[in-house]
């Protein structure tokens, strides 16, 4: 019998999949898996290297691949999953969550899990479409909903204060890697900084204490927010099983740029069973087990095979379709060994600023510094990548 260990996300979205995928696969192999799991935090900042030199398989967020790569602490898994397979399931991705796991030539992560910063809503409190298409849309939208004693709500702790930046740059036309110095252009910068101290202006009074999950909870809880324009899809508020209010979510507004999320299955360097993790995780990661048994326990698929089918969409209220565009249109962050150091300080900059309201020029400053001093070293790989 072969007995591997994983750490995923402590999340059941992530949770109850792995569990039944342990459950199943132990059915029709003689491998044994067992799933450990991690903070949310943790899985965005954690080191891949002490994970991977502790468990036989790590999911992780694709901003950490770069570096893990470098560090040679994971398998390149287009050296052990058949080449026919491996194209597969690169065409079978959704939107570039495959491809966001590629680096320097390798395939370091197969796409577990997808997502994307979508707007989410009440339908009940907001049920008449057309959903704000623009930033200025938002802000009216706003002023509507006081009217009515709803508020509209956003996510700003610090993790979410730099990726709704990046998003929201992204959706202007200005991707971080597009600017000056590899970066984002001074005028836009600052324009998306001033953009989203409007919205804590107006948005419900926690915005900058709330985490996408802590929002939601609150959404399918209370009565009092109506419309977020930026939170981490989730499909485990879109089913009947969730107590409390069905959650509708959609594209961000003017759809394209959202930030992609998500979570891949990586194979530590150092496990005892390469093979047999490698099968495992092609088998995981595949069509048929995406649209039937992941959704079926909770999971939100990296594979395209789950966002278009109908069956899947009836237990969601039509969850993957409404996103989908969304996740086709995602921004992938820089992949450069360099970023998550970035991430970590530009969150807790961001977020200072919104809750000041200080000098937004200060604020840009100090990220483009920050940009320079992290990321600067491995900037011509990721060109190379980008090309």
């Amino acid at each position: 019998m072969i007995e591997l260990r994983g750490i995923t996300w402590d999340h059941p979205r992530s949770t109850a999949p792995l569990a039944e995928s342990a459950r199943r696969y132990a059915a029709q192999t003689d491998v044994r898996v067992t799933w450990d799991a991690r903070s949310l935090t943790a899985f965005g900042d954690a080191s891949v290297e002490e994970l991977a030199a502790a468990y036989d398989l790590v999911i992780l967020d694709h901003p950490h691949v770069p570096l893990a790569a470098e560090a040679g602490c994971l398998l390149p898994l287009d050296m052990w999953i058949a080449p026919a397979q491996m194209e597969t399931l690169a065409a079978q991705s959704a939107g570039p969550s495959h491809a966001s796991y590629a680096y320097a030539g390798h395939q370091w992560a197969l796409a577990l899990d997808a997502a994307v910063q979508s707007s989410v809503r009440r339908a009940d409190l907001l049920p008449d479409p057309p959903l704000p298409q623009s930033w200025e849309d938002v802000l009216t939208l706003s002023d509507d909903l006081r009217a009515r004693d709803l508020w509209l709500a956003v996510p700003l702790g610090p993790t979410d204060a730099r990726d709704s930046w990046q998003t929201v740059c992204a959706s202007l036309g200005e991707p971080l890697g597009s600017g000056p110095d590899g970066f984002v252009s001074e005028a836009t910068g600052i324009a998306v900084l001033i953009l989203l101290r409007a919205l804590v202006r107006i948005a419900h009074p926690a915005s900058l204490d709330w985490t996408p999950i802590t929002l939601l909870d609150h959404m399918r809880d209370t009565d009092d927010v109506a419309y977020c324009p930026l939170a981490y899809c989730y499909v485990t508020y879109a089913r009947d099983d969730t107590p409390g209010h069905v959650l509708t979510f959609d594209p961000v507004p003017g759809v394209q740029g959202a930030i992609l999320g998500g979570a891949g299955f990586a194979v530590s360097a150092s496990t005892a069973h390469p093979a047999a993790a490698c099968a495992y995780g092609a088998w995981l990661c595949g069509a048929e087990a995406a649209r039937t048994w992941i959704v079926a326990s909770g999971g939100q698929p990296g594979n395209a095979a789950a966002w278009t089918d109908d069956n899947a969409n009836r237990l969601t209220h039509d969850f993957f379709r409404r996103v989908y565009p969304g996740l086709q249109a995602a921004y992938v962050r820089p992949r450069l060994a360099g970023f998550p150091a970035f991430q970590a300080g530009a969150g807790q900059t961001i977020h200072r600023y919104l809750g000041d309201g200080s000098d937004p020029r200060a604020c840009m400053a100090a990220l483009a510094d920050l940009y320079a001093q992290t990321c600067a070293r491995s900037a011509s790989t990721a060109r190379e990548e980008t090309a």
